[in-house]
């Protein structure tokens, strides 16, 4: 089946091979881009923790939970009061973002995976390897990574 579609070169069809193609075309992309919905492999996978770089405040990471900071690709947690750790906010499974924090376990939505707010240890896969950590330090109440 097909269903005729009219692009700035003329009428193209969209068959299911091609809409399955420009879905592996959109998952390759992926790996070098943020173009799908979610971080590929490669540099954009590491968080950015050049120079010192500062998140914000630190009262903003509740006590047991976190917070994520997508541009930055970190995640803060404190497990304990005034005790903060830092990981990298990319999941180790497919390189999606973490999207939360809650009942001690940072979470990716992207397939399910939990990690640990003390130690970025995973505690249900497909994840296998933890997050890695990102060094967080508390500079007149603001969280600096890096």
């Amino acid at each position: 089946m097909s269903v005729p579609r009219v692009g700035r070169d003329g009428p193209q069809s969209l068959t299911r091979r091609r809409v399955l193609g420009s879905a592996g075309i959109c998952g390759a992309a992926a790996v070098g881009t943020a173009g799908c919905g979610f971080i590929g492999a490669g540099k954009q996978q590491e968080p950015v923790t050049e120079g010192p770089l500062t998140l914000g405040p630190a009262a903003d990471v509740p006590v047991g939970g976190g917070r994520v900071y997508r541009t930055e690709r970190v995640v803060v947690t404190q497990p304990a009061a005034g005790t903060y750790e830092g990981f990298s906010a990319v999941c180790t499974h497919a390189g999606c973002l973490v999207d939360a924090v809650a009942d001690g376990l940072i979470h990716c939505a992207c397939h399910g995976s939990d990690f640990s707010v003390s130690d970025g240890a995973v505690v249900h896969g497909p994840a296998s390897t933890p997050l890695p950590r990102v060094k967080v330090t508390v500079q007149g109440g603001d969280l600096i990574a890096g």
